[in-house]
């Protein structure tokens, strides 16, 4: 009887450990598009959208297919852009960051930091894709 139990909560606990790595862990980033629509410049739109970075969560390095303008909503980010020195940018204050720029954030707080972004991108160009830091 006392093999039986062990083998069974052996089993249960092979089986809870499985799950809990089978499940991908939430993002540190996500973008929630809230809005899109044609400019008046050829072969562009404004994509609007909710991000959010999780505490402690960093963007990766990474660019967008034309210019960022954001203002954080909601905590801090710290902001670094190629060729220039990190920056902190807290609720209510904004950035613009130039297409094909390299850049990444970082939220180095305990809350979540939220950010309205608005995307001025070649249309059917991803949003953003992953970069290579830029060297020291």
């Amino acid at each position: 009887m006392q093999l039986a139990n062990r083998f069974l909560a052996g089993t249960l606990l092979a089986v809870l450990a499985g799950a809990a790595s089978s499940q991908a862990p939430a993002p540190a980033l996500t973008r929630t598009v809230v809005a899109r629509g044609d400019v008046s410049v050829p072969g562009r739109e404004a994509v609007a959208a909710r991000v959010d970075i999780a505490p402690g969560g960093v963007s990766g390095w990474h660019t967008h297919p034309g210019d960022e303008i954001s203002v954080v909503s909601e905590g801090e980010v710290v902001l670094m852009v190629a060729g220039q020195a990190p920056r902190k940018v807290v609720a209510g204050e904004g950035f613009v960051i130039p297409a094909g720029v390299v850049h990444n954030a970082r939220n180095e707080g305990t809350s979540p930091t939220r950010l309205v972004g608005v995307y001025v991108v070649e249309k059917g160009k991803p949003l953003a894709s992953p970069a290579s830091a830029p060297a020291p």
